[in-house]
């Protein structure tokens, strides 16, 4: 299955992205790197992984509110948290006019 590998997200345009929906997380996620590619602010980022239930939404939080410093990058490559279950879908939501490259391997 074919998945959208590389984003461009800014926070004020669209605040909270699918990376990838329910139903489309490949078998194997190698890596996410996330790249602050603003040359002097920090970046607010939160990775998450939700899925609707039966009474509602369950959401877990990969990184939550992380202050990402300007012109660095966070690699994420544990193989036990980027084993992630089909019935959830990958979100990050950015802050206010943050912008982060978001690259995911498979």
């Amino acid at each position: 299955m074919a998945i959208t590998r590389f984003y461009n997200v800014v926070g004020s345009t669209l605040p909270l992205v699918e990376l990838l929906s329910a139903g489309s997380i490949p078998s194997k996620i190698n890596s996410i790197l996330i790249t602050n590619i603003h040359s002097s602010n920090a970046a607010e980022i939160t990775l998450s992984l939700t899925r609707s239930t039966s009474t509602g939404s369950e959401n877990f939080k990969i990184l939550n509110a992380l202050n990402l410093p300007s012109k660095t990058s966070i690699l994420i490559d544990d193989p036990g948290i980027l084993k992630i279950d089909s019935s959830f879908s990958l979100q990050i939501k950015v802050g206010g006019s943050d912008t982060v490259d978001v690259f995911i391997n498979t």
